[in-house]
């Protein structure tokens, strides 16, 4: 059992921080990604209780600066936060979408190998400096580029495989499948109008305004534009800006209990970076095996889950990873949304923060703010839409087409 836990944490507003001249193209910084960084690092440690000077390290999870932003080299950008940091170790950890969440358990080992006492873990990302195609291309960069990036496969390509491999596996229907997707993306946006941190807090709600929006105008185009066949824009997250930041102790140090949130259990598994070379593409195999590590781990089971954030990066990503923390039976979880579960008021919540679709997924920042709002909700601090119960609650944060799988087990105060 981890012997770690959270005392502090803060998610900066998300959204597009820039502004677009149409006429000329050019687009102009709102909110830099240093901002960022800076405002995240700031907010954590002030929501711990702790003095700059407790801090014996810093983590800083980002996808793709170099690209984004022209930046690499982004660690020792913390020292800014505070004059207190200046030369505690700092170190970038990189793993696509789930960039933030590798380091976090990096602090945690360095905590559970008594390196340090008190970790500042950053994530952050800057998406929208970079025109459409280029941005998709950074993002492309994170799939196996020889047979997926190279070939001019996209995300929402390769998670559109994952859909066609789960309607095949189960029998699904065309129009179960669609039904399905709108309503775990309505799920997500009626969520996510009640964070006040979320990018889009006006998204369509129900399945009936997602169908609207599938109808062509007087111009013959669709709102709800199709993008890589099941999927449709509506069932893409979004380009966002944005970071989060946590505060992470060695257990035996906590003094205020109240608002310390126990690590209980993580489970990290790689998937084979291609998807071509993988069996099963209708399910998270290595998610499963995430699960299964957290869960021995936390000493729990899937009944004893109370909340959880998904990673719906895309909406076929949500039912499949509702599948993998064990929360449906395999071929179910689409029915399961479908019959109105997996909200608010049910046994398990599933993302309360408007998850990836309404809240925002700026790829570095992910991970750290999915923690950071379920850390919230634990301690009674929901942002947003809070939680009937919530005792324990699951992270699970995912990086390139499902290869990356973090899933974490959080324990309110005792």
């Amino acid at each position: 059992m981890s012997k770690t836990s959270i005392i502090g944490a803060y998610n900066t507003q998300f959204g597009a921080f820039v502004k677009k001249d149409k006429a000329t193209g050019l687009i102009t910084d709102t909110k830099s990604y240093y901002d960022l960084l800076i405002e995240a690092g700031r907010g954590a440690i002030a929501d711990s209780g702790l003095d700059a000077t407790a801090i014996d390290a810093v983590y800083v999870g980002s996808c793709s600066p170099g690209t984004f932003i022209n930046q690499e080299h982004v660690a020792p950008l913390a020292a800014e936060i505070d004059p207190a940091l200046r030369f505690k170790p700092m170190t970038r950890c990189e793993c696509a979408c789930a960039s933030s969440s590798v380091a976090l358990y990096d602090a945690i080992y360095a905590l559970e190998a008594n390196r340090y006492r008190n970790v500042l873990v950053i994530g952050v990302e800057k998406m929208n400096l970079l025109p459409t195609p280029q941005m998709t291309h950074v993002l492309a960069c994170s799939s196996h580029w020889p047979s997926e990036g190279s070939k001019g496969w996209s995300f929402p390509m390769l998670f559109a495989a994952y859909a066609k491999g789960y309607q095949k596996q189960y029998g699904i229907s065309n129009e179960d499948l669609e039904r399905m997707l709108w309503t775990a993306g309505a799920l997500c946006y009626k969520n996510g109008a009640e964070n006040p941190l979320a990018h889009v807090r006006n998204g369509p709600a129900t399945i009936e305004d997602i169908m609207k929006l599938n109808e062509l105008d007087a111009k013959g185009k669709c709102k709800n534009m199709m993008i890589a066949p099941p999927l449709r824009l509506h069932d893409c997250s979004l380009v966002t800006d944005g970071a989060a930041a946590l505060v992470v102790t060695q257990s035996s140090m906590v003094s205020n209990r109240s608002r310390a949130v126990e690590i209980a259990g993580i489970g990290h598994s790689a998937e084979r970076l291609a998807e071509n070379v993988r069996p099963n593409m209708h399910e998270l195999m290595a998610g499963k095996d995430a699960a299964a590590k957290a869960y021995r781990e936390a000493g729990i089971t899937a009944a004893d889950i109370d909340i959880a954030e998904v990673h719906d990066c895309f909406t076929i990503n949500m039912i499949l990873s509702t599948e993998a923390l064990g929360l449906s039976d395999d071929g179910r979880a689409g029915f399961d949304y479908l019959d109105g579960r997996f909200t608010r008021d049910d046994k398990v919540a599933i993302n309360l923060s408007g998850g990836l679709k309404s809240k925002g997924h700026p790829v570095g920042a992910t991970g750290a703010s999915m923690h950071a709002l379920v850390y919230k909700q634990l301690i009674g601090e929901a942002i947003g839409v809070p939680a009937r119960k919530a005792d324990v609650g699951v992270v699970f944060n995912v990086g390139g087409s499902a290869v990356t799988n973090c899933i974490t087990v959080l324990k309110a105060p005792k």
